[in-house]
C-alpha cells in the first residue's frame, strides 16, 4: 500500500483514511480513500495473488474539472485503470468524485 499513499501525497491534497475525525475535516478539496472489499485471484481453492478494490473519493465545493484532470493525470501515470462516477451531497453541500480500481497487493 506504500504506492497508494504515494499517488495520494502526490495529489497534493489533505487525504485520510475512511474520513477525518469529528472536527478535523479541512476545507475542500480534499479526499478520503477506503479499501472496502478484496479483489484477489483464485484457483483450485487458493489465492494466488491478493488485491484490493480502492474507493478514493474527491470531495469538492464546485465542479473542478481542472482538478479531476489533475488526479486523473496522477492515476493514469501510475498506470492505474479506474472507473469514475460523481454525486452532489446535498446535506454536505459538496460534490463527491469516485474513483474505483483494483490495487493488487505488493
Amino acid at each position: 500500500m506504500d504506492k497508494l499513499i504515494e499517488i495520494l501525497e502526490e495529489l497534493g491534497l489533505p487525504f485520510a483514511y475512511d474520513h477525518f475525525a469529528e472536527g478535523e475535516s479541512p476545507e475542500p478539496p480534499f479526499v478520503c480513500y477506503l479499501l472496502p472489499g478484496s479483489r484477489n485471484f483464485a484457483a483450485d481453492g487458493r489465492v494466488y495473488y491478493k488485491g484490493s478494490e480502492v474507493r478514493l473519493e474527491v470531495y469538492t465545493d464546485r465542479k473542478d474539472l481542472g482538478l479531476e484532470a489533475r488526479v486523473e493525470a496522477v492515476l493514469d501515470g501510475h498506470g492505474v485503470f479506474y472507473n469514475k462516477s460523481e454525486v452532489w451531497i446535498e446535506g454536505e453541500r459538496l460534490y463527491e468524485v469516485l474513483y474505483s480500481f483494483g490495487w493488487e497487493a505488493g
